[in-house]
């Protein structure tokens, strides 16, 4: 049987991301998101909950999450999920799931984003996958048309 681990979450950072460097000196940053859910319950009131989820980023994406994100800015990631197992100090038996972090993207872009990243206001600024050391694909191409171009129409399938 095929397995099969992604992970797509967007929330807002729980706390500032704390970077640190492995012995093989690798960037590592661990941080919390926040994934709030909205619903109206069986008796019509709204209710809201949230998921608390840590993840963990390595290399480029480690030194860009650092520089850039601060505790209540919004977040998209894409990671799996990794099953820890440790013995703390007291001797009991604890674990936890982390998310790995493969990619993020900024989210939000209003006056109380972080600085810098390149974009401008409003929307996603920057994505960061498997290959974060490259620069983001240049947007070359022409926009999209606004209107649909003219014609009887023979080409809508309905």
């Amino acid at each position: 049987m095929a397995n099969f681990n992604k992970v797509i979450l967007a929330g807002n950072l729980t706390r500032d991301p704390q970077l640190s460097y492995t012995p093989g000196n690798t960037p590592v940053v661990e941080f919390g998101l926040a994934i709030n859910r909205k619903w109206r319950g069986q008796d019509g009131n709204q209710r809201e909950e949230a998921c608390f989820v840590d993840l963990r980023a390595y290399g480029r994406q480690a030194e860009t999450l650092n520089q850039y994100m601060r505790k209540g800015q919004p977040l998209l990631v894409e990671g799996r999920l990794q099953y820890q197992q440790w013995t703390a100090q007291d001797g009991s038996k604890r674990s936890r799931h982390m998310v790995i972090v493969d990619g993020f993207q900024f989210l939000g872009g209003g006056a109380g984003s972080a600085g810098g990243g390149g974009g401008g206001g409003g929307g996603a600024r920057r994505f960061a996958g498997a290959a974060a050391d490259q620069p983001p694909p240049a947007d070359d191409g022409p926009p999209p048309p606004e209107d649909p171009p003219e014609g009887d129409g023979s080409g809508i399938p309905f």
